[in-house]
């Protein structure tokens, strides 16, 4: 497993499609876009602004029942993908008893980014739909548009077939 950092959540133009931009920690510093929803990409943002709402959202709402419940979000993995779409787990402890529980991958960091917990993807995720950090002349990295556009032409292009073992 490689930790990610989640960089920037995005809107990809003109389709106003939700991005959001996860990065290798360390390595290669590939980069893994995600598209997602619109109510999502909100709960991401306002975990990452620290927005408090006067009621729960549904994502504090997680965070609040598996803290009552004694349990620990102990880590986020983006799994795989199929068919465009990608899988996460949430890795779950209580006492001595670990679960591991699916979920969407935009669900899943809205929690981590609530519960302060790590986010991590698969090599072999990493090594399908990866893409390089683009670094311009100057040594800087890229925009996130760039990487979005890389993205949508690996989704466009890529076949089931390409990811049966």
């Amino acid at each position: 497993m490689v930790e990610m950092e989640l960089v920037a959540v995005r809107i990809e133009l003109p389709g106003n499609i939700p991005v959001v931009v996860l990065r290798e920690r360390e390595g290669e510093h590939r980069l893994l876009p995600i598209f997602i929803g619109q109510p999502e990409a909100a709960a991401i943002a306002f975990a990452l602004d620290g927005v408090v709402t006067q009621r729960p959202m549904t994502h504090d709402l997680m965070r609040d029942v598996v803290a009552e419940l004694g349990a620990v979000v102990e880590r986020v993995v983006i799994t795989h993908l199929e068919e465009g779409t990608f899988y996460a787990d949430l890795h779950l402890q209580t006492g001595d008893r670990r679960v591991q529980v699916s979920s969407r991958p935009s669900d899943a960091m809205a929690l981590a980014l609530r519960v302060e917990c790590p986010i991590f993807a698969t090599e072999e995720l990493l090594d399908e739909a990866g893409l390089p950090e683009e670094v311009d002349e100057d040594g800087d990295e890229a925009g996130g548009e760039d990487v979005v556009e890389q993205f949508r032409e690996f989704i466009d292009s890529v076949n089931p077939d390409d990811f049966a073992s």
